[in-house]
């Protein structure tokens, strides 16, 4: 039996593949990639470059409502899901990875207090105050413009969910005081609050994970402080330096979550980590896209040279997409499958994905070098940043590429609670 060709009723391929969209994904992905095209690949050496912020990317997503793409619809939000959000970042990595990766952050603290927490087990006593709460961020987003980060580093175990972070929040009259550092903080300097995770500071108790709290800092607290030089390998236009928290008073409305809920939906939900992932995603495409126009002579502004016809270029384009095609097919398996306790067949999938998608777009690049060759490598060219860009994935916490090994064995020869005697 003969079938229909798919229509995804797109007239170009998206990132992650060609599915049945729904209406609301078909509207989102077209937007990304007009932005991506006529905005973001333009200007995306410049960030590069300078390792500066992408604030002119920012201003176009503000305008497109994608600071509110994760925003439930009845909060004034455009009430994208899980699988929606992570199409859109994979299209919008292809032509800036700077500009996906650190939008993630900002999605994140929409999603996770959001559809994810949906998803969390609460008593109706913390629901209400999470609605509460949700609801003065959601308004700042939406009514505002506000640009949140996410700050996990610190140069321990803790963003690995391994040990507690060594920022701590102590109660206080009305709210809570702030101490500690984070390392790697994208958007610094750019973000207008700053979700971070820390440890309530309990009297008599020791610091325990279970105590991690999810709590926001405006930009403007007295007592935060932004450090250190940012002029690192990749991701540039991240803007990653140091943020230090000396005696930071929050007001208690600042909580993300209730008090010990970051953890319980850190056990609940693993998919919320894999959100780092279709920012690589987009720019394995972007290496591989980059390839086939090289080759065929149809880069913009370069010479019409066809090199296609040499067979050991044609297996390497052959080589990469077989990749490629498997990267996005975990991927998309992996958004579908995203829910609130996962099966263990989920979860080993999910890392799997990860690991696929992180170690692949370093992988595609590198192959991208090598069949394109030395000409292909000046910095006008994006194809050298790319690789610089996607070597930076299977290091970042809290799945680095070691990680996600480490648990995928123990994971599958011990079931919980199991252990050798």
């Amino acid at each position: 039996m003969q079938r229909e060709p798919l229509n995804t009723g797109l007239d170009f391929t998206p990132a992650v593949g060609d599915m049945a969209f729904t209406p609301l994904q078909r509207e989102l992905l077209t937007v990304a990639n007009r932005l991506g095209r006529e905005k973001f690949a333009p200007r995306a050496a410049q960030w590069d470059r300078e390792a500066s912020f992408p604030f002119a990317n920012y201003e176009d997503l503000r305008e497109a409502g994608f600071l509110r793409l994760c925003v439930p619809k009845d909060h004034g939000g455009l009430g994208a899901d899980y699988p929606t959000y992570m199409m859109v970042a994979a299209e919008i990595g292809r032509f800036c990875g700077a500009t996906a990766l650190t939008w993630n952050m900002h999605i994140c603290s929409t999603m996770w207090t959001g559809v994810l927490a949906d998803g969390i087990a609460m008593t109706e006593t913390q629901r209400a105050e999470h609605a509460a709460r949700r609801e003065l961020h959601f308004q700042r987003i939406v009514n505002d413009g506000a640009l949140y980060a996410q700050p996990f580093s610190e140069g321990s175990a803790a963003a690995a969910g391994r040990a507690p972070f060594g920022t701590t929040a102590k109660k206080v009259d009305g709210g809570w005081l702030i101490n500690g550092r984070k390392i790697f903080a994208s958007l610094s300097g750019a973000a207008d609050y700053y979700g971070i995770l820390c440890t309530e500071d309990v009297e008599g108790k020791d610091p325990d994970p279970r105590d991690t709290m999810y709590i926001s800092v405006p930009a403007t607290s007295e007592g935060l402080t932004i450090s250190g030089e940012w002029d690192p390998l990749g991701m540039r236009g991240t803007v990653s330096r140091n943020l230090t928290f000396k005696d930071v008073f929050v007001t208690d409305a600042e909580q993300l979550m209730p008090r010990g809920i970051y953890f319980v939906g850190a056990q609940t939900w693993p998919a919320m980590f894999f959100t780092l992932a279709p920012t690589y995603l987009g720019l394995a495409n972007a290496a591989y896209d980059f390839t086939v126009q090289y080759l065929r002579g149809e880069v913009p502004g370069e010479p019409p040279v066809k090199r296609r016809q040499y067979p050991t270029k044609q297996i390497a384009v052959a080589q990469m997409r077989l990749q490629l095609e498997g990267m996005k097919a975990l991927f998309t398996r992996a958004i579908a499958e995203a829910r609130p306790n996962p099966g263990k067949d989920e979860k080993l999938r999910l890392y799997a994905a990860h690991h696929a998608v992180m170690e692949g777009a370093n992988d595609i690049a590198r192959l991208a070098i090598r069949t394109c060759g030395g000409q292909s490598m000046m910095k006008h060219l994006p194809l050298e940043r790319l690789y610089r860009d996607s070597r930076c994935g299977s290091l970042m916490l809290p799945w680095t590429a070691e990680l996600i090994v480490d648990r995928m064995g123990r994971e599958t020869l011990y079931e919980p609670g199991e252990k050798d005697a």
